[in-house]
């Protein structure tokens, strides 16, 4: 029985060295068969780096899923609410911008003015 084993230890060491050096082209080169490469872990990151970030972008996202991941209904509720807010945040400050341009081309003091007129009124301070 000793002899059995130690012929089969043989042999899988064997083939596991042939499938191991077989697996390039036979030319003393790099392997050229084998094993396609490796997915990567996570993928490019999906949100842009030379604009802000919009409420399509965020809706574009799509998270790889793991074992030890997040419960992905509560990931997307979030990625929901974000786009939301963003989206909110941006038409907020589409308003606030019109109207601010509506205001400097009606006429009114700007800031500078407005302190530089509020000094003018105000009371000199009195003497102790």
């Amino acid at each position: 029985m000793f002899w059995f084993l130690m012929a089969a230890m043989v042999v899988v060491i064997a083939a596991v060295t042939l499938a191991v050096l077989g697996s390039g082209d036979g030319t003393g080169g790099p392997a050229t068969g084998g094993l396609a490469d490796a997915e990567p872990d996570r993928l490019d990151d999906p949100l842009p780096g030379d604009r802000p970030v919009a409420p399509a972008d965020v809706v574009r996202v799509r998270l790889p899923v793991a074992p030890r991941g997040y419960r992905m209904a509560e990931v997307d509720d979030v990625l929901d609410r974000l786009a939301a807010e963003l989206a909110e945040r941006d038409a907020r400050i589409t308003e606030l911008e019109t109207a601010l341009a509506g205001a400097r081309t009606a006429g009114a003091p700007n800031d500078a003015e407005r302190a530089a007129e509020a000094n003018a009124n105000a009371a000199p301070p009195e003497a102790p």
